[in-house]
């Protein structure tokens, strides 16, 4: 499996973009999916995952401004990412648990098997 992620870029504190991420292979209808993050300096993150079920996990930082969802017959995940701020500035990763219980949504790094090349976003203020 391979994990292609896209649609970074650099914009203005309270912009929008969304991150997209598409799988290689099949059966990506068994996998949870999770976006993590990480700035200079700092540990990589959990910022949004969905379950197989498509139930959603966000990071309190990221409420209510970012959403995840997928596209199971695209095979590919979505960040949408709205009222960008400086401090959402970082790497963005993608990343695959294709041995994940139906409606679990694992929030550690650990359980993903796969992980995307990462994609910069960089929000200026």
């Amino acid at each position: 499996v391979q994990l292609q992620a896209s649609g970074g870029g650099l914009v203005q504190a309270g912009e929008s973009l969304r991150l997209s991420c598409t799988a290689s292979g099949h059966s990506f209808n068994r996998a949870a999916m999770g976006w993590f993050r990480q700035a200079p300096g700092k540990e990589r993150e959990l910022v949004a995952a969905i379950s197989r079920a498509s139930t959603a996990y966000y990071d309190d930082s990221v409420k209510g401004r970012f959403t995840i969802s997928r596209d199971n017959d695209k095979r590919t995940v979505y960040l949408q990412m709205n009222s960008l701020k400086p401090e959402d500035t970082a790497v963005y990763y993608c990343a695959a648990d294709y041995n994940a219980i139906f409606f679990h949504i694992p929030q550690d790094p650990d359980p993903y098997e796969y992980w995307g090349q990462g994609t910069q976003v960089t929000v200026s203020s």
